[in-house]
C-alpha cells in the first residue's frame, strides 16, 4: 500500500505521505510499523502521542459523526503473517465482512486462512451467527471459503497476533 502511494505521491509531485495510525498502535503487532520506517510516511497522530481514545474525544468536540464508530483494521490484518496477502483474498474478507454486518453486528471480522472463514463477533452475537448460519454458509461458500467456522472466544483485537506468543 505504502509503495503505491509513494508512487502517487510522486507522480503529483506531493511532500509527504502521512497515515492515522495513532500511539495506542504502538503496543500492538503491526508489520506496517517497518513500511511505514521504509517509506518514510509521517504518522503525526502516534509522534505526538494521541491515543485511540484522545482521537474520539477530539473528534466528538469537533461535531464529526464518526467519533464512536467501531475501529475497523485494514483487511490484511485477517490473514495470517505467514500467508500471503492476495488481492482475491482481501475482496473475500471485505464481501463477507459486508454481507455479514447486514445481522448488525458491532463488532465483526472474518478472519481467514487457506480456505477457512473464521467469524469473530462479541460473545452475545455468537448465537445470531448460528441462527442465520445456513444463509451465511451458503455466501461464504459462494465467495469462495471452502470451511467456515466461529470462534467461541469471540470478537478480539489483534487475535492473530495469538500466533506470535
Amino acid at each position: 500500500m505504502f509503495k503505491k502511494l509513494k508512487d502517487i505521491k510522486d507522480k503529483y509531485q506531493c511532500d509527504v505521505i502521512m497515515d492515522g495510525s495513532n500511539y495506542d498502535d504502538l503496543s500492538d503487532f503491526r508489520p506496517g510499523n517497518k513500511a511505514e520506517k521504509e517509506y518514510k510516511i509521517l504518522t503525526a497522530l502516534k509522534d505526538s502521542l494521541f491515543t485511540k481514545k484522545d482521537i474520539r474525544e477530539y473528534s466528538k468536540q469537533l461535531g464529526l459523526k464518526t467519533y464512536n464508530y467501531p475501529a475497523i483494521a485494514c483487511l490484511a490484518s485477517r490473514i495470517p503473517y505467514d500467508e500471503k496477502i492476495t488481492k482475491k483474498k482481501i475482496k473475500m474478507i471485505n464481501d463477507g465482512e459486508n454481507f455479514l454486518s447486514k445481522y448488525g453486528f458491532k463488532n465483526i471480522r472474518l478472519r481467514t486462512s487457506n480456505k477457512t472463514a473464521r467469524i469473530e463477533v462479541d460473545k452475545k452475537d455468537i448465537i445470531k451467527i448460528i441462527k442465520n448460519s445456513d444463509e451465511i454458509i451458503k455466501k461464504l461458500k459462494l465467495l469462495g471459503y471452502l470451511y467456515i467456522t466461529v470462534d467461541l472466544q469471540g470478537f478480539r483485537s489483534g487475535s492473530m497476533n495469538e500466533t506470535l506468543k
